[in-house]
């Protein structure tokens, strides 16, 4: 028996048990499978196994690891392809667009979540995905969109989110409340009660994004959202109030705060994006996370895997006295993604004036840091997926069918996970195993212990699993997206499997296939 070990982790015989599963696997081999993968390198992060195996799927499961032949409905030959999890992206604002979808599909990723923004009401949010989802999908409780609704009572929602479409903005009655608007203590009661509503129907945890309402968020939001998690269970997906924005370029400042009302209420904490919030002081920063986690509280870094980032206009931390003073910038480094041209002084302030959420692109974090962040043994991986606009109006990419050249958007959303193992093939970034774990895995096993039980099924490939795998070759696959063309699909990832059904076969989407999932919460857990 072949099995290659690439870390420290030990194979235990309870772990090898669990991957090949061999009572069952003797006994089932004659067994007609829906799908069968041959010849693959089956790794699994969990245990470490490193091996090549035959999987058998059925219902949706894996049933069956085994060297012995096995045939099915479906075939498909891995030979010098990994089988890996299906890759989890807790970081998705492409979660419930067909286009955005798609995108993820190409790119290796079967269970996105919009964890850091969010989603409210989430009854409402998870009721418009049911039976139209060609991955997993699952949301958080936002607490962005609850200030929008308390402070701003004319506020419609569509989708569960903030509407960031100019073709709906008058009539979603959207304004930038949410950013600017300071709550008072009643108001800020209504905006927790919302978010521990949004808990109660199942959201994953809490959205709370004060890096963009930097003068607008009172602490006592951050400490509410927190105690939230503590109650029932949960965690807070954590975008850092500062980014540079107290001297001298403070990036600490965001994650202390959240991170001291996670040791005082409990509940998991997520702080996303590091390298883009903490910019030069993101050593030090993971060295905090680290010593938290030490002393038993929850708390992890995420990172994604580029030097610049995507957001609105108006987005706090793009302002002049921050941008170019304390994180070093200039306009021309804030690209307008529906012209995807660079901004200057004039532009800037006539967009923030007349169309605050238009999508940009900017510079953020160091080459060398970010590195250092993506190879940390305990950073999880999200892309920060973020809505492309198409290129001849501006408006969001809404049909399955858009081509991938028409939309203009930042590559992350296509190209993540792929630019990862480009990564470790070209630069020797870490092994496979841990980059294969950093997207599978490593956030399911969070979830999991915060309050998401339905992920013990996930980012894993053993006997009784869910069926959501991705098969990739580690010589060719790489990202293609560009700052030009941001939406162009990785390659090298052949075969996605969702909950047992193939999604991309030949390293095509399949249309009107619809296996996904609800990933939900369940608001029993009351601590």
């Amino acid at each position: 028996m072949n099995i290659k070990v690439h870390t420290k982790i030990k194979l235990t015989a309870v772990g090898l048990m669990a991957v090949l599963g061999t009572a069952l696997s003797f006994s089932a081999v004659s067994e007609t499978y829906d799908v069968v993968i041959n010849n693959g390198r089956v790794m699994d992060p969990e245990t470490n196994f490193d091996g090549v195996r035959n999987v058998g799927i059925k219902n949706g499961k894996i049933v069956v690891i085994t060297e012995k032949a096995i045939s099915g409905k479906e075939t498909i030959n891995a030979n010098g392809h990994v089988v890996a999890p299906g890759f989890i992206d807790p970081h998705s604002h492409n979660v419930s667009t067909p286009f955005g979808q798609k995108l993820a599909l190409r790119d290796g990723v079967t269970t996105p979540l919009e964890l850091e923004l969010g989603v409210l009401p989430i009854n409402f949010w998870y009721e418009g995905m049911k039976g139209k989802s060609q991955t997993n999908y699952g949301a958080s409780a936002s607490l962005e969109a609850a200030r929008e609704k308390v402070l701003n009572p004319k506020y419609k929602t569509f989708d569960g989110a903030l509407i960031n479409d100019a073709s709906i903005m008058d009539e979603a009655h959207l304004t930038m409340a949410w950013s600017k608007n300071v709550a008072t203590d009643q108001q800020v009661d209504q905006i927790i009660a919302l978010v521990e509503e949004g808990l109660k129907q199942g959201g994953l945890g809490v959205g709370y994004t004060p890096g963009y309402m930097v003068r607008g968020a009172r602490t006592e939001e951050g400490i509410g959202a927190q105690k939230l998690a503590g109650k029932y269970g949960r965690f807070v997906y954590l975008h850092g109030r500062f980014s540079g924005q107290l001297p001298p370029n403070d990036g600490l400042t965001g994650v202390l705060q959240q991170l001291g009302a996670a040791e005082a209420y409990g509940g998991g904490l997520v702080v996303a994006h590091m390298t883009a919030q903490t910019l030069s002081q993101t050593q030090q920063a993971q060295a905090l996370i680290d010593a938290a986690a030490r002393k038993g509280i929850p708390v992890v870094s995420e990172i994604y895997a580029y030097t610049y980032g995507s957001s609105i206009v108006a987005a706090d931390y793009l302002e002049p006295d921050n941008y170019q003073n304390n994180m070093g910038h200039d306009y021309k480094d804030i690209i307008n993604l529906t012209t995807m041209q660079p901004l200057t002084k004039e532009s800037y302030e006539q967009l923030k004036k007349d169309a605050p959420t238009t999508n940009v692109t900017f510079e953020n974090a160091k080459k060398e840091d970010l590195y250092w962040a993506l190879s940390h043994p305990t950073s999880l991986i999200g892309s920060d997926a973020f809505p492309g606009v198409s290129k001849l109006d501006g408006s969001l990419p809404k049909s399955w069918d858009t081509p991938y050249e028409s939309v203009n958007a930042h590559p992350r959303g296509a190209g993540t996970h792929a630019r990862i193992f480009k990564l470790v093939r070209e630069d020797n970034l870490m092994p496979l195993m841990l980059a294969i774990s950093k997207m599978t895995y490593m956030p399911a096993k969070f979830l999991q212990e915060n309050g998401v039980v339905q992920m013990s099924n996930k980012g894993r490939i053993q006997l009784g699993k869910d069926a959501d795998l991705t098969i990739f070759d580690p010589a060719t696959i790489k990202d293609n997206a560009t700052p030009q063309m941001g939406t162009l699909p990785s390659t090298g990832i052949p075969y996605v499997i969702v909950n047992g059904k193939i999604v991309v076969k030949d390293s095509k989407v399949l249309k009107d296939v619809f296996p996904g999932q609800p990933i939900r919460a369940s608001s029993i857990n009351v601590l």
